[in-house]
């Protein structure tokens, strides 16, 4: 028989368990919802910009601070989280400002679950833009995510980016490895998997969730369920003038170089 749980087991069960929704619950958190990426109108320029400490354009601090983690202006707390204690007052401004993040570079307020807790958690601390390679401290504006390669991008960028991105690096929708009709696409790595290459050998995949792609990872979506385009070169010969016969042949109906030469040296003369 199984031995029982003591109960110091099931409190480390519980905990863990309760460790594992609140990330994932923050994981499931859009990027513009966090009020480190909340939009901010400076009060001495009055330009619109990312929530950070100071200004982006004339570097001014602004009056009323807003936390990067729990998004507060005001600190109505007279005592417990506080890391600076204000009993009997409310803190305001830069009273309530503990620290800076170098990540999102945004006020953080002096609570101590948002001081030890928003560094860790911050989803701007690795955010580049897959176009430009702009990071938050040379742009001055807000960071988003592609709906369909998960890639960060800037303001700047954003719109431009999904508009291409569901295409394709290959001329056709066959499969990587094989001739087959590729039914699954990494909006990643632009590629096409069949059925038989998707799945990677001595791999459990769970169901009812979608299979990762075996070069990066990223989750695939059915081919069939997106606009997926492929990629097209435009290549061909300029001809000065309409030919007849083959058109191939470079001597008839004054096209190709030759042509182009000869009624170049002709005008000359």
């Amino acid at each position: 028989m199984p031995k029982k749980k003591t109960g110091a087991r099931k409190k480390a069960e519980k905990q863990r368990e309760r460790q594992k929704g609140i990330r994932a619950g923050n994981e499931a958190k859009s990027i513009v919802e966090w009020p480190c990426n909340f939009t901010m109108e400076c009060d001495k320029c009055k330009r619109r910009q990312k929530n950070r400490a100071f200004c982006y354009f004339c570097q001014s601090i602004q009056k009323l601070p807003v936390c990067a983690h729990c998004g507060k202006t005001k600190c109505m707390q007279k005592s417990g989280d506080c890391v600076v204690k204000h009993p009997g007052n409310f803190a305001v401004g830069l009273a309530m400002v503990g620290a800076i993040c170098d990540f999102c570079e945004a006020f953080v307020c002096h609570g101590r679950k948002c001081l030890t807790t928003h560094a860790c958690e911050c989803p701007i601390a690795d955010a580049e833009c897959i176009e430009c390679d702009r990071g938050v401290w040379i742009h001055g504006g807000r960071i988003f995510k592609c709906s369909f390669c998960g890639e960060h991008l800037c303001e700047d960028d954003q719109f431009e980016h999904q508009a291409s991105c569901q295409v394709l690096d290959a001329e056709s929708y066959k499969c990587l490895s094989c001739n087959k009709l590729g039914q699954y696409s990494c909006l990643r790595c632009k590629i096409c998997y069949c059925e038989d290459h998707i799945r990677r050998k001595g791999f459990k995949y769970e169901k009812m969730t979608s299979i990762p792609c075996p070069k990066c990872g990223y989750d695939t979506k059915e081919t069939k369920d997106l606009s997926m385009s492929t990629r097209r070169i435009d290549f061909g010969r300029q001809q000065t003038g309409g030919g007849y016969g083959d058109d191939d042949d470079d001597y008839g109906g004054g096209g190709g170089y030759f042509s182009y030469g000869a009624s170049s040296y002709g005008g000359n003369t």
